[in-house]
């Protein structure tokens, strides 16, 4: 990974030389049948559908009114501004599964709005990369639905494992913005006479008719779900053909089909790029399981006497200085694949660990050196229609990942507690 080389082709290449020291003949039959045995699965039929989904919310634009409907009805709170960033990325989340998409679409219409009203551009810039945090654990996530693949558990449960957590990082994240707001009140540019114009009651209910469409298609996919009406492949279905019906409404007389073939391609060209990921996952699995590797792991793990709780630390530690060098996804094909045995030797529910891993590698993208999101905000915020005439730094964009990131450790903590938060709603569903 160091020297470049695809994640997938990192993963495959030494896994194939180990197994063909290990059992020759089984590295024929691993190369034949693997690559179509692992994708061509039903449960995993459902990427493609939500990433569809997320691309042509993007495409029509109508996500952008999230933003204003957010500010309306929590702009009068102190630091509501950047509240509202952080809830509106929230809903970003749930109808895109992309933290990336998310967080480029908040930048350029919440900073320069913060920039104007007085907020210190640290705080502003941190609103936004932190309001995409919740985006690979709110329903439909991506990377949720990989790690079920890689797991093998049911796709369904794994997905509605994420809500509560992701509503907690939300809640977790306005928590920190207000006090911030409350105790430094000149960061949020109060006390600068920024002029604002307080939102009637009329305001806010009419700014909901922007936006209807989403949170009706939400509660179908989400509920359709939870109540064993839809599989979760028959959400991505109906969540797809929401998202087409919503888009070409949205961009009448503005060529809405062209909107919809980029969105077409875009998600066989991110599909593509995840399922070959996928396949170099489970050839690194296969060789862990010849070699031993992970039962020995784990046999090592139960003689050192740690606990639950103890090795979740660990974990956790683990995973934040992974996430100074690499990218999510391939955090979780890395490691997953050796832990699963430990974590079932250990009695730790699978479902609560996919939403526990997922959301320490959304903390990847944040951190530096890599901190990828960092960079893709400090581009956005070079732009004069961004900054405002305010000199924004890379320095300034990791000191707001700085402020922020002990809260999101904070959400892990919580979460290794009071794993019930995660549990709850796959519990339910089994009933």
């Amino acid at each position: 990974m160091f020297l470049k080389i695809p994640v997938a082709f990192a993963l495959a290449i030494p896994s194939v030389v180990g197994v063909l020291a290990l059992r020759p003949r089984a590295v024929v039959t691993m190369l034949q049948t693997m690559p179509y045995d692992e994708v061509a699965s039903w449960s995993l039929s459902v990427i493609p559908l939500f990433v569809l989904m997320g691309l042509l919310h993007w495409r029509s634009g109508i996500t952008d009114s999230l933003y204003g409907v957010a500010n309306k009805w929590l702009g009068w709170l102190p630091g509501g501004l950047a509240i509202s960033t952080n809830f509106a990325g929230t809903g970003l989340a749930a109808m895109s599964g992309s933290t990336i998409s998310t967080t480029y679409a908040l930048a350029r219409i919440g900073i320069p709005q913060m920039l104007n009203q007085g907020y210190d551009k640290r705080l502003a810039t941190g609103a936004v990369i932190v309001a995409g945090l919740p985006g690979q654990l709110i329903p439909p996530s991506v990377f949720l639905i990989v790690y079920a693949g890689i797991a093998e558990v049911p796709v369904g449960p794994q997905l509605m494992a994420g809500f509560g957590p992701g509503i907690l990082v939300a809640l977790l994240m306005a928590v920190m913005i207000l006090a911030f707001s409350i105790l430094r009140p000149s960061m949020a540019g109060r006390g600068k006479g920024a002029d604002r114009e307080p939102s009637t009651w009329k305001d806010r209910w009419t700014s909901l008719g922007k936006i209807w469409p989403l949170p009706v298609l939400m509660v179908i996919i989400i509920g359709g779900m939870f109540s064993g009406i839809l599989t979760a492949t028959e959400a991505g279905v109906a969540g797809a053909l929401g998202a087409l019906v919503i888009t070409l409404f949205a961009l009448r007389g503005k060529k809405p089909m062209k909107a919809v073939r980029v969105a077409a391609v875009e998600s066989v060209s991110s599909v593509g790029s995840i399922f070959i990921l996928i396949i170099g996952a489970a050839m690194f699995g296969t060789m862990l399981s010849l070699t031993g590797l992970g039962v020995a792991f784990t046999d090592w793990v139960i003689a050192m006497g740690l606990g639950r709780v103890e090795l979740l630390l660990v974990i956790m530690v683990a995973y934040l200085v992974l996430g100074m060098f690499m990218d999510p996804l391939s955090i979780l094909l890395l490691t997953v694949p050796m832990l699963i045995p430990t974590l079932e030797a250990m009695d730790i529910s699978l479902l609560w660990y996919g939403v526990f891993c997922v959301f320490l590698g959304e903390l990847a993208i944040l951190t530096p050196p890599v901190g990828m999101l960092s960079f893709i905000v400090h581009k956005i915020v070079q732009s004069p229609d961004v900054n405002m005439g305010q000199k924004i730094t890379l320095g300034n964009v990791f000191a707001s990942v700085g402020w922020f990131l002990p809260m999101a450790i904070v959400a892990c903590i919580i979460l290794i507690f009071v794993p019930d938060i995660a549990l709850w709603l796959p519990e339910m569903m089994a009933r």
